[in-house]
């Protein structure tokens, strides 16, 4: 007779920042590690994401966010690695939206971010260089119908490092596709925001349990100033 047990649910009353701190603390903690050559895929740093003085769409997590993001993609540049950020953006009708489109139908709804608005618009702290990739994207994953995985083989790249918002929403949904693909997947922790701390730190526990290496931006750092 099998001697297997299950596992109830566990409701214990800690936070999801107690349980991440916990889950990062644990020196058992098993990483996929770096690779040979990465590239940074910046999520979705536009204007109805980052700015929390215009848009009440936006969100911030750690206000050095955008310079964390600036310094590696600056590292990876200056390395021959290659830099990606995403946006997104519908037509006029939000045809390209899809169900996704129509749960609500306000001023602020996801469907409403028209090409060449300023909520499509990066934000302009951000340090785009000429050579970046600039991808628009109309569903969570910066993978989803776009050409981001042809541009990874070209490259040779074998790890991906994600980077954006909304932790629950887009890094999720990029860092699985992107571990699904056989790519190592680094997410930095400064360089994610979400809307709620709940969010936040519960998805970057389940990336780090599951699908990806959840490190310090330093991290990220160090290996790139060491190539």
């Amino acid at each position: 007779m099998s001697d297997i047990l299950g596992t109830r649910m566990v409701s214990d009353g800690r936070t999801a920042r107690q349980i991440f701190e916990e889950v990062m603390a644990n020196p058992a903690r098993t990483k996929f590690g770096f690779g040979e050559k990465l590239a940074i895929v910046n999520v979705d740093f536009q204007n109805a994401y980052t700015r929390i003085d215009q848009y009440k769409t936006a969100y911030e997590t750690d206000p050095r966010q955008i310079e964390y993001v600036n310094i590696i993609s600056d590292l990876a540049r200056a390395k021959g690695m290659p830099v990606i950020w995403t946006h997104v953006a519908y037509v006029e009708d939000a045809s390209d939206a899809g169900v996704w489109g129509t749960r609500t139908n306000t001023p602020d709804s996801l469907q409403n971010i028209k090409y060449g608005s300023d909520r499509h618009a990066f934000d302009d702290r951000c340090r785009i260089d000429a050579s970046d990739i600039i991808y628009d994207k109309r569903m969570p994953s910066a993978f989803f119908e776009t050409p981001l995985q042809s541009l990874l083989v070209w490259h040779k790249v074998d790890t991906v490092v994600v980077t954006g918002g909304s932790t629950s929403g887009c890094i999720r949904a990029t860092a699985v596709d992107s571990l699904s693909r056989g790519y190592r997947t680094i997410v930095p922790i400064e360089t994610c925001a979400d809307k709620h701390e709940s969010y936040h730190f519960a998805n970057l526990t389940d990336l780090q349990l599951k699908y990806a290496d959840v490190e310090p931006v330093q991290t990220v750092i160090d290996w790139l100033e060491a190539r």
